[in-house]
């Protein structure tokens, strides 16, 4: 750019800080705007994310909500039309700012929360959005208070530790003492039928039992089934063994009809871990007994000998 054009971005920039500091707020947001269909015409992709960024957090400093989650939109907007992002998680991170100061109350959040995680899902190829974005928002939502928007974006987060730390809080705050399994379970399902993710899964498993005052344990026997079954269900998709799957879900099909959403994650589950999904009949009556001693043979068979410790949990047990 030339020292003539300089001056006057210069100008232009001094003359938007006065319209803000002397409470323009509209004339400012125009002046915004202006800049970025100059800008991105001209395919000044960072000078224009730069620009609106700062005048975003000038607005949103200012309490303008609104114009601050306009030009945070602009934001999407720009990275879009310049394509390549060699810098994706420096703007994760500046996207969860952004998200972080506007109010929950402002309608375009949630639009810019959607479009944030639409944008990092097309750059990282995961039509889920970024794990890294997830947790961005997750980490807001938990501190707004909004418990059931954290549980999701924690769940899509990849983050098995502070999921699991986000449970256990979550359970003593809003559970019941007979529903402690109940929490845990449905979302290591979640995690292995959405995410088809088993590391996250048992991370969170053993962060949540680890840490939880009413369990404090990683590994059977657990008071509640659902506790029990959750570990074997992980220690059975090591073996890979349908004929072991089966079996567990017939051993625990009565805990496990407390949630009858259960058995649609357990279906997916089956079909991508083992190959087939779990037969929906009911258990037949005097097997149980015959059955939990088979299980808990073959369960052990090959991990008692040369088995790994399971994974460690990190002690730090502040959701970031």
């Amino acid at each position: 750019m030339t020292e003539r054009g300089n001056r006057g971005v210069n100008r232009v920039l001094a003359k938007l800080d006065s319209s803000i500091e002397s409470g323009h707020f509209y004339e400012a947001h125009q002046m915004y705007r202006t800049l970025y269909f100059r800008y991105t015409a001209q395919k000044k992709y960072e000078e224009c994310l730069n620009l609106l960024y700062e005048g975003a957090l000038k607005l949103l400093d200012k309490q303008q909500h609104t114009s601050g989650a306009d030009l945070s939109l602009l934001v999407i907007d720009t990275l879009e039309k310049r394509g390549q992002c060699e810098d994706l998680y420096s703007w994760i991170n500046r996207l969860g700012i952004l998200i972080k100061h506007i109010s929950a109350t402002t309608v375009e959040r949630e639009t810019l929360i959607c479009r944030a995680i639409k944008w990092t899902g097309e750059i990282s190829k995961n039509n889920l959005g970024h794990p890294a974005m997830h947790r961005k928002i997750a980490q807001t939502m938990w501190a707004e208070g909004n418990t059931e928007q954290a549980r999701h974006h924690y769940l899509l987060s990849r983050d098995g530790l502070n999921c699991g730390h986000m449970l256990v809080k979550l359970s003593e705050q809003k559970g019941f003492d007979n529903e402690l399994d109940l929490f845990i379970c449905q979302v290591v399902l979640q995690q292995l039928s959405v995410l088809k993710d088993k590391d996250t899964a048992l991370l969170t498993f053993e962060t949540y039992t680890k840490y939880h005052p009413k369990i404090a344990r990683t590994e059977p026997a657990f008071k509640l089934p659902l506790l029990n079954f959750t570990y074997f269900l992980l220690k059975t998709i090591d073996t890979g063994r349908s004929s072991m799957y089966k079996v567990l879900i017939e051993l625990y099909r009565p805990s496990l009809l407390r949630d009858p959403s259960f058995f649609k994650y357990l279906n997916k589950i089956g079909m991508f871990f083992f190959g087939e999904a779990p037969p929906p009949s009911p258990p037949q009556s005097g097997m149980m007994g015959g059955l939990f001693g088979d299980l808990f043979t073959r369960l052990f068979q090959g991990f008692e000998e040369g088995d790994e410790e399971p994974s460690s949990v990190a002690q730090n047990n502040e959701l970031d």
